[in-house]
């Protein structure tokens, strides 16, 4: 997927440009000094993440793409915390023929819809791969209570907010070969072998990589109750879980046949060689919510949550598959290996 060449842009004419794009979509604070000058109140969560062309999205992936994955994979930080978001600080790296004003609209739509202002940041450039940062600030509804991980106890229910390791069998199929464009219309090569019967569940899962969809709303809901803990799944079900447990200072049991899986999706693996309860406990980039409530607790109706399993006292984290325990090492994505 090539990039369209653009005309040298200079910094002052794009932020002019950014300025009025802003100003046009919401009623934002001025963009333009050397800091932001916010007034708040109440309790604000912040949370900050990158995006690395290559690393994190697939090369020369279109910029609408990228603009939106880079909010969608923030705002999974602060539907983890129960916050609502407000406010955004965006630092990009430009490599050179990076249409920047496409990426800009993208992300200023992204952030209208999602209620969130883009009040400042950073531009430069770099000689190749894009590289995004993105800051968010979110406030702590007034009914609300920040979710943690370490909060839950012994005796809790785990749950799940949504289905896993579909993002990470979009992420191989991208690498062998499929292709998203800036519509979000996926294409999938013939040597794929995927049959007629499987390929909506094939460009589901590509779309599911390359824009996450965070649960704000479940965050929200699931910050009214009394005690949660909880985290989203990032980095792998098994990785994170067992972050959730060395924070809550327990151990945790789950079932194998419990976890939920996307329709076709085993039937997908098995088309291409992957397996599911791998990619479900190691692939990463689901971006739902792990979360734990107090077995007499119910999870918030109208969301489509799942029981994995239960917090146990001790610090083991097992797996049941096939009726027998097994030991669940921190599989999953690790930042710096």
């Amino acid at each position: 997927m090539s990039r369209e060449a653009t005309a040298p842009e200079s910094e002052d004419r794009l932020i002019g440009w950014l300025r009025r794009l802003v100003g046009r979509a919401q009623a934002a604070h001025p963009i333009g000094d050397d800091a932001a000058f916010l007034k708040l109140d109440g309790d604000w969560a912040v949370t900050v993440d990158s995006q690395i062309e290559g690393i994190h999205f697939p090369e020369g992936l279109a910029p609408a793409l990228v603009a939106r994955r880079l909010l969608a994979v923030n705002l999974s930080d602060l539907a983890a915390s129960g916050a609502s978001p407000v406010w955004a600080f965006l630092s990009l790296c430009l490599p050179p023929g990076f249409d920047a004003r496409r990426f800009f609209q993208a992300f200023v739509r992204a952030t209208k819809i999602a209620g969130v202002t883009l009040a400042g940041g950073d531009l430069s450039r770099i000689p190749q791969g894009l590289v995004a940062t993105l800051t968010l600030l979110g406030r702590r509804p007034p009914e609300g209570r920040w979710l943690k991980r370490s909060a839950a106890r012994a005796g809790d229910l785990l749950y799940l907010g949504g289905t896993l390791g579909e993002s990470a069998l979009g992420q191989r199929l991208l690498a062998r070969g499929a292709r998203i464009d800036a519509r979000g219309r996926v294409t999938l090569p013939a040597d794929l072998g995927i049959s007629s019967m499987l390929a909506q569940a094939a460009r589901n899962a590509v779309r599911r990589h390359v824009e996450p969809q965070p649960q704000l709303a479940l965050g929200k809901a699931l910050g009214r109750l009394k005690r949660v803990a909880a985290l989203d799944v990032s980095d792998g079900l098994a990785r994170d879980l067992h972050r959730l447990c060395e924070e809550s200072k327990v151990g945790a049991e789950i079932d194998a046949a419990a976890l939920p899986f996307a329709a076709r999706f085993s039937d997908l693996c098995r088309a291409v060689g992957e397996d599911p309860l791998n990619l479900a406990l190691s692939g990463g980039e689901d971006y739902v919510l792990l979360f734990s409530l107090a077995e007499r607790s119910a999870p918030p109706k109208d969301f489509p949550c799942r029981k994995i399993g239960t917090i146990t006292s001790g610090r083991k984290v097992e797996i049941r598959i096939d009726g027998k325990n097994q030991k669940l090492p921190p599989l999953g994505w690790d930042h710096l290996s």
